[in-house]
């Protein structure tokens, strides 16, 4: 009870009791009954009070432990305070060997880095095992960066310097600016731009400190950050204008007046505390743009007392040079009335229509010009009371003199704010696009995964290991089986000799053999469509590998009478899923059918369009058979008296009468059915792979 007592009464004791089951003295083997025996390794089991070496004192180590985390802290204070600073992080544990030899370098680090402006965090794997394996720690010493949410493990040498240029290495690359005398105007100038001060820092140091890029993350998004390199050829104008003693490190901040600092800080030593004192007073322009709903809270907080009571001037303007004079003149008002209890804002009423339309009402003597409101906010969801000067500002005295006077009646009268409204939130124009932000977030992840690739464990990179191979496999998988359905497709290739065997032919028609063994009708009619440049790529071009489209030719006056007779010829083919039945306009196709046709012809001469009987040529009746997988054609010729049906000798000869103006085939010789006698018959030889075949280089287009 005594010793209960002890403990309860001191708060350091019952603080280490609370942490580490003990009051942080010797008290005999009783004490340590929670934490007798500790695991080493995978399977070995000792008794820690048997024992008396160091290895777990810096448990005791109260340098490390005010830097202790714990997962709500880290999750609800660490994460968010990483966007405002790195946070160097070590994870550690009992009886770590490695632990106690990186400890000299650790503490020297951490109170440099920490001086610096720099995070640091002790996460103890054995009581914090959650937070750890959160970090993706699986092993101990392990340490980490910590930056805008984002995690990044130490490979390297613990030293010093190893240590100090990883810190530097978390941070982005153009916080600070590199400045001479060829772009110091630029970059002063851009104040207007980016609705910020600009921060100069003189110093004699060829590399921007790691105190100053600390600084420039803390404070990257109210203040932009340059440096100056005075012992650096080039900066002599610079150091001269602004009369910069090189010796003494320096820092001015620029607001709208570039020709002179709006403040300024001399320092032989550079300390954090120094600077952070500085920046905090300047934060923002003499009459800051209105950008975003956080920038106007910070510049017009909600009124918590009487006390405290802050107004806004606020000038609602345009962009352009028409809007520069009414500007400039609230802008000399703002330096010349500044007070704590005033802040001077303008917006842009383009950019902000729904914030202006609320405070002005849409009055027509407001349109086209300047207004200044004077406003208090209320709370935070929205509500402000404010006053509208009665006049459009134009920057003149007389408007200066009424402005004035409100601003000193304020004081005394706070009723004079008697307009009450509720403002939406402001939209962020300084935010980036979506698309720059997804490529953002693209290139980061790409980034994290590059990097656990080489560095993360093992254990973390098997489920996208998994991952990956799984998808190849099937990626793969789907490849071969591809190439072996598609094998005796693909074995298939133009002949090169005319001379080709008829065993060849066969093999490459076995497809249509077993079709011809079972192609009984399915249907009591003959489906035919017309091949148009609609249809074209889908009946023939990408026709499905081992089919064929087989293609009448008519023209408008014989198309009734050959459809007919086409129908009954091919009707006991139907049967044969592999076969499609068209019909082609010779009106409309001639040239695509005279192109096809050549391909047909062996030393015969080519009738040509100078031909006198170009036109004058008959095709109606001819049968094509079109393999477009394999860019090939069957040809059935119209049937003539003592022929066998179209067979290829006979078309030489006739193509011979036809080239001189001969034609055989006139409808007036004989019924135009007769042309279709005997298709039958060719239909079984194209079955049976009999046919001779011309090939093509490609399709021609269908116009």
């Amino acid at each position: 009870v005594s010793f209960t007592s002890q403990i309860l009464s001191n708060e350091e004791k019952r603080a280490n009791f609370d942490r580490y089951g003990d009051a942080g003295e010797s008290q005999g083997f009783s004490q340590h009954q929670q934490r007798q025996f500790h695991r080493f390794h995978e399977g070995f089991y000792f008794d820690e009070s048997f024992f008396h070496f160091p290895f777990n004192s810096e448990r005791r180590d109260t340098s490390n432990e005010k830097y202790l985390l714990h997962f709500s802290h880290y999750i609800n204070e660490i994460v968010p305070d990483s966007f405002k600073k790195p946070y160097l992080i070590k994870i550690t544990s009992d009886w770590c060997f490695s632990c106690i030899h990186i400890e000299p370098v650790w503490k020297e680090v951490a109170q440099e880095l920490e001086a610096l402006g720099a995070g640091i965090g002790v996460v103890h794997a054995g009581y914090e095992r959650r937070l750890a394996h959160h970090l993706g720690a699986h092993s101990t010493p392990s340490l980490l960066g910590l930056i805008n949410g984002k995690i990044t493990f130490f490979h390297n040498a613990v030293v010093r310097e190893n240590l100090r240029q990883f810190v530097e290495n978390l941070l982005p690359g153009n916080l600070v600016e590199k400045i001479t005398d060829k772009n110091y105007i630029r970059f002063l100038s851009n104040w207007k731009k980016e609705n910020k001060p600009h921060v100069l820092l003189f110093d004699h140091m060829p590399v921007v400190p790691l105190l100053y890029k600390l600084t420039a993350f803390a404070y990257r998004d109210y203040l932009s950050f340059g440096y100056v390199y005075v012992g650096l050829r080039g900066t002599e104008e610079l150091s001269s204008q602004y009369n910069i003693n090189v010796y003494t490190p320096t820092m001015m901040i620029f607001k709208e007046n570039i020709d002179k600092p709006a403040d300024v800080v001399q320092a032989r030593d550079m300390k954090k505390q120094l600077i952070d004192d500085f920046l905090s007073q300047n934060k923002f322009l003499m009459v800051a743009r209105l950008t975003n709903q956080r920038l106007f809270q910070e510049l017009c907080p909600v009124k918590k007392s009487h006390r405290q009571r802050k107004h806004c001037v606020v000038l609602l303007t345009g962009e352009g040079e028409k809007f520069a004079e009414a500007y400039e003149a609230f802008l000399a008002f703002a330096v010349a009335n500044t007070k704590d209890t005033l802040k001077f804002v303008h917006i842009y009423n383009d950019r902000q229509p729904e914030f202006a339309d609320a405070l002005l009402m849409d009055e027509e003597k407001y349109r086209g010009k300047s207004a200044v409101v004077i406003l208090e906010r209320r709370n935070n969801a929205g509500k402000v009371v404010y006053k509208t000067l009665e006049e459009a500002w134009q920057g003149s005295k007389e408007d200066n003199f009424i402005l004035l006077d409100l601003l000193d009646q304020l004081r005394t009268d706070p009723n004079l704010l008697s307009s009450e409204t509720v403002l939406a939130d402001l939209n962020d124009e300084l935010a980036p696009m979506f698309l720059i932000r997804w490529l953002y977030s693209t290139l980061d992840y790409i980034s994290d995964c590059w990097d656990s690739l080489f560095h993360s464990n093992w254990r973390e990179m098997m489920p996208l290991l998994s991952l990956l191979f799984s998808a190849l496999f099937i990626l793969f998988g789907t490849v071969i089986v591809q190439a072996f359905s598609d094998s005796s497709d693909t074995r298939d290739s133009p002949p090169s000799e005319k001379e080709e065997t008829a065993a060849k032919t066969e093999k490459n028609d076995a497809s249509f053999s077993k079709e011809s063994n079972s192609r009984i009708p399915k249907k009591g009619f003959v489906e035919v469509t017309e091949l148009t440049d609609i249809n074209y790529n889908s009946n023939l071009v990408r026709l499905r590998p081992g089919h064929m489209n087989v293609v009448l030719i008519l023209s408008n006056s014989t198309k009734t009478a050959l459809l007919q007779k086409f129908a009954l010829e091919v009707y006991t083919f139907t049967g044969s899923s592999s076969l499609h039945f068209s019909f082609l306009s010779l009106d409309k196709h001639r040239e695509w059918l005279e192109y096809l046709l050549e391909f047909a012809q062996d030393a015969a001469p080519i009738p040509n369009q100078y031909d006198k009987h170009f036109l004058e040529r008959d095709y109606t009746g001819y049968v094509l058979a079109l393999n477009g997988h394999k860019k090939y054609f069957c040809l059935f010729k119209p049937h003539r008296s003592g022929d066998e049906g179209g067979s290829p000798e006979d078309y030489n000869s006739s193509l011979h009468a036809e080239a001189r103006g001969k034609s055989s085939c006139s409808p007036g010789s004989r019924s135009i059915k007769t042309k279709l006698h005997k298709l039958s018959f060719w239909m079984e030889r194209l079955l049976e792979g009999s046919l001779q075949r011309f090939y093509i280089p490609s399709w021609p287009a269908l116009d």
